[in-house]
């Protein structure tokens, strides 16, 4: 995790079901996503940023961040998220000083199961509805 700080991520049904559909494909490893370069460490954004670009997505039009971005902007548009909860997911640090002396340790898991879950579900119904975005940009 970036800084070295440990963070912990509740996972939705949905995320376990790929997360054991690519099992028998992740060779083995202790990563699931490893570096092109070296099994012992993980993918980059950059990795992550060049399939974008493969894919026809300019710098300004999507990063890999960007999707951590689109994640927060709904979730706070959505009722009823804590916006501490939503940050905590994000492994966002709280900036004022004396806030985050108080609030360094709160997890907000059981919220931030239930939300993960919402989540899931959210994109779920985007996908059965049709109302995603092609992957690959119309030319």
């Amino acid at each position: 995790m970036k800084m070295r700080r440990a963070h912990r991520v509740p996972l939705s049904r949905q995320a376990l079901d790929v997360l054991r559909d690519l099992q028998p494909i992740s060779g083995g490893g202790r990563l699931l996503f490893p570096s092109v370069r070296s099994t012992v460490r993980p993918m980059s954004e950059n990795t992550l940023n060049a399939a974008l670009r493969r894919l026809g997505y300019g710098t300004e039009e999507m990063t890999a961040h960007g999707f951590r971005a689109m994640a927060s902007t709904r979730l706070n548009e959505m009722s009823g998220w804590n916006p501490d909860a939503i940050e905590r997911q994000l492994a966002h640090q709280e900036q004022d000083d004396v806030r985050r002396a108080y609030v360094h340790a709160a997890e907000y898991w059981p919220e931030r199961v239930k939300m993960m879950q919402a989540w899931a579900n959210y994109l779920d119904e985007l996908r059965e509805r049709g109302r995603v975005a092609p992957l690959a940009k119309a030319g």
